[in-house]
């Protein structure tokens, strides 16, 4: 299908080695603690925030095993990849829970090498070596919420 090819209206301009890191950030994330994708995202070039529901408040060890993983993930030049796919034929396991409610019935998906794969339709690097390094800038902790936001940043 041609890349160029308009399946939802997308109403901003990603950074794309910042929205990239965000797809490693998500998978990582699950594995580590067992969450599910943010739904929290704000994704800028300068400085980006994602927010994650944890089960506990991760420490200063647990940032920096996140900040390591997602840098040793950026190294391995993984592909990121497409697929287009319609409702019916979705891979098991992937989630639809965030997609919007008029979401076209085709569906591309991104893959990053067999770590991680989503519905997205924004803008992508072609490998992770081209995202740069990964940075935690800082992170916050909302007890109540047990909400998790992490502040970073990609340096090319």
């Amino acid at each position: 299908m041609d890349e160029n090819f308009t399946l939802n209206a997308h109403n901003k301009e990603e950074f794309p080695p910042a929205h990239t890191a965000e797809h490693l950030l998500n998978r990582t994330m699950m594995q580590m603690f067992g969450c599910e994708r943010s739904s929290n995202a704000h994704i800028e070039r300068k400085k980006s925030k994602i927010t994650y529901i944890l089960d506990h408040k991760p420490g200063r060890r647990e940032e920096k095993e996140i900040e390591k993983r997602m840098n040793e993930l950026i190294e391995e030049d993984l592909p990121v990849t497409f697929e287009y796919v319609d409702r019916d034929h979705i891979p098991e396991g992937i989630s639809l829970d965030k997609l919007p409610d008029d979401a076209s019935e085709t569906l591309r998906l991104v893959r990053i090498g067999d770590y991680d794969v989503c519905p997205c339709i924004g803008k992508h690097v072609r490998s992770t070596s081209q995202i740069g390094r990964f940075e935690i800038l800082g992170t916050n902790w909302d007890e109540e919420k047990h909400a998790f936001r992490i502040r970073y940043k990609v340096i090319q």
